[in-house]
């Protein structure tokens, strides 16, 4: 692992998060050499259960970086938790607000200053039945169109089993867990376009087409078509990050 220069808090967090980790799950990990050692990159995670952060972020610490998620502001209003996550350098949006401009900033700061920033572009746990990825959101491709940062796909396979949205059951039992990474995905074709609706929604539809192809090695199946999520009100945040 490269070496990685944190605070208290960072390193408070790994004393917490690492113990636990490697009580709870046996690992595979896959292409570590995906996830460059320096320099910004935005990881586009696909969802399946609420502890997979945990199990993301194990794995890109241990490939030598710092991950910064960005995750719903209501969080960071928990008290200790949202504490924590301010201290460890977190990144909270409130979506379908003015605010959400102004977490896009501390994103485009983030990675210009040669950060790992996690997006989960799904912005939810997949409503897939079978937790085959949905289609995404745009933020992760309004970014890296900003920024020019690499957006390199991650699929995880095994948090469900200790958390599973379908049912909402807590399994704290020992679980294997799969975590892998690919090549950046080739978005070379909209360097440079202007951000319309269009060229977000075909940058984020290569996006996801790359989650979803990396999760179908791991489970070695044949992926279905993206999922539609269901739908719901129509809302500004569909553009958030």
């Amino acid at each position: 692992m490269a070496q990685l220069r944190l605070g208290f808090w960072q390193r408070f967090a790994v004393m917490l998060v690492v113990p636990v980790m490697t009580a709870l799950t046996t690992k595979t990990w896959i292409g570590r050499e995906n996830v460059p050692r320096s320099g910004p990159v935005i990881l586009v995670p696909n969802h399946v259960s609420h502890f997979d952060p945990l199990v993301v972020a194990h794995y890109i610490y241990r490939a030598g970086r710092w991950p910064r998620f960005l995750g719903k502001a209501s969080v960071w209003r928990v008290p200790v938790i949202g504490y924590l996550l301010r201290k460890t350098r977190q990144i909270p949006v409130e979506r379908g607000s003015i605010e959400a401009v102004k977490s896009l900033e501390t994103l485009v700061t983030a990675l210009n200053e040669g950060d790992a920033v996690v997006i989960y572009p799904e912005g939810t746990t997949t409503r897939h039945p079978d937790l085959w990825p949905m289609r995404g959101k745009t933020g992760a491709a309004r970014l890296a169109l900003l920024t020019g940062a690499p957006v390199v796909p991650m699929a995880t396979w095994g948090p469900q089993v200790i958390f599973d949205p379908r049912t909402n059951r807590l399994k704290l039992r020992r679980t294997h867990v799969t975590v892998t990474t690919g090549k950046p995905i080739d978005l070379a074709r909209w360097s440079g376009a202007s951000p319309s609706r269009a060229v977000l929604d075909e940058m984020t539809e290569a996006i996801m087409l790359g989650v979803r192809d990396l999760l179908g090695e791991i489970r070695d199946g044949e992926p279905p078509a993206l999922y539609e999520r269901p739908a719901r009100r129509a809302s500004t945040s569909e553009d958030a990050p």
